[in-house]
């Protein structure tokens, strides 16, 4: 416990710490996606993840919702610094499976520095590790998983049946009014899932349908941003729906966005008179006290028509707490919507978010 409060001390101290001495990196529009290399690190970038959600289905009927997250943050420190002990990047990662058979969310974290054999994220393709947990892109382009938890396990392969969908303009994802208040965004949905969890016996085979999502950016979040609603939904007829808001601190949208990838690969990027979130019922969390909105009606404007989609959880208590790994309080589960099901995240309802 006391290695665990001094790596969260210092992972506080980093978070205030001065300016860089090397500048980080801003997004801009007009640079493309390049892959395979845009699945692997963006080490220059201040903030980057790597994001899979779905829903799994046992042999014998069951559902369960599962998120594994990895994150990579380059600390600021001087790039010049020759010490091997110098923290030049940090990785973080959370994973979660949730069970509405028993309505617990099972979750675990890990942290690490890179380097010295506990963690990595690799450059030119996807292969991001802390200790005993991986996400990996392999040579036939499935994305493959193990996770090892207190309480759950995990060793899932998720194949593509799209292409990446690029979010906003080719990538170039604005997250507020300043032009540099962006990331560089793409998700891979309707991946076929196949493996198996382990929840204290033997492993259960699975099979079911995720959403990938990955970001890099140096500055994502506005000032006045509290945090963010979002949603990544796999439709039954094979379209595709992400839809964002950023809270405003106060009150209020900041900014929304999102895209719909239409049966035939067509794809309609959504900006943010387009997107609205309606809460539709609240659940407040007897662990920290955090109140969010776990149902809410989500509306698109297409082609001048609005339509709108209830997300109605798997069930409340999907809230993860990890401060203990250096990361937030926020909400993340596995949502039905009429034709499809998804993951629905709300963050900031804690506190508002420091990126």
């Amino acid at each position: 416990m006391k290695r665990l409060a001094m790596m969260t001390g210092w992972l506080a101290a980093v978070a205030v710490a001065a300016p860089a001495a090397t500048p980080y990196p801003q997004v801009r529009p007009g640079i493309g996606l390049r892959f395979p290399a845009d699945h692997g690190a963006h080490p220059s970038f201040r903030t980057e993840w790597w994001y899979v959600t779905g829903w799994l289905k046992t042999a014998d009927g069951k559902d369960l919702g599962f998120q594994v997250t990895f994150f990579r943050t380059r600390p600021p420190v001087d790039a010049t610094n020759p010490s091997r002990f110098t923290a030049g990047q940090v990785l973080f990662a959370h994973a979660a499976l949730s069970d509405p058979s028993t309505k617990r969310l099972l979750h675990g974290e890990r942290a690490a520095r890179q380097g010295f054999g506990l963690a990595s994220a690799r450059i030119g393709d996807a292969d991001v590790a802390i200790r005993d947990w991986r996400l990996r892109r392999a040579a036939d382009g499935r994305w493959r998983t193990t996770v090892v938890a207190d309480g759950f396990q995990l060793a899932l392969a998720f194949r593509p049946t799209q292409p990446p969908l690029p979010q906003g303009q080719g990538g170039y994802s604005r997250k507020g009014p300043r032009p540099d208040e962006a990331s560089h965004y793409y998700s891979v949905p309707h991946l076929k899932v196949s493996g198996n969890v382990r929840v204290g016996g033997r492993p259960i085979a699975v099979t079911g349908e995720a959403w990938l999502d990955r970001e890099w950016s140096s500055n994502y979040l506005a000032p006045t941003a509290q945090g963010w609603d979002w949603t990544g939904l796999n439709l039954d007829d094979g379209s595709a729906l992400m839809a964002f808001r950023i809270r405003r601190k106060g009150g209020g949208t900041l900014w929304a966005g999102g895209s719909v990838r239409r049966p035939d690969g067509r794809t309609v990027v959504l900006g943010p008179g387009d997107v609205a979130f309606r809460p539709v019922a609240i659940w407040r969390s007897r662990a920290t006290g955090a109140t969010y909105p776990v149902m809410q009606d989500v509306s698109i404007r297409v082609d001048g028509k609005v339509m709108t989609r209830r997300l109605t959880p798997m069930f409340a208590a999907q809230e993860l707490d990890a401060r203990s790994s250096g990361l937030p309080v926020y909400w993340e589960g596995a949502v039905k919507t009429p034709g499809g099901r998804g993951y629905l995240e709300l963050t900031g309802y804690y506190k508002a978010l420091s990126m």
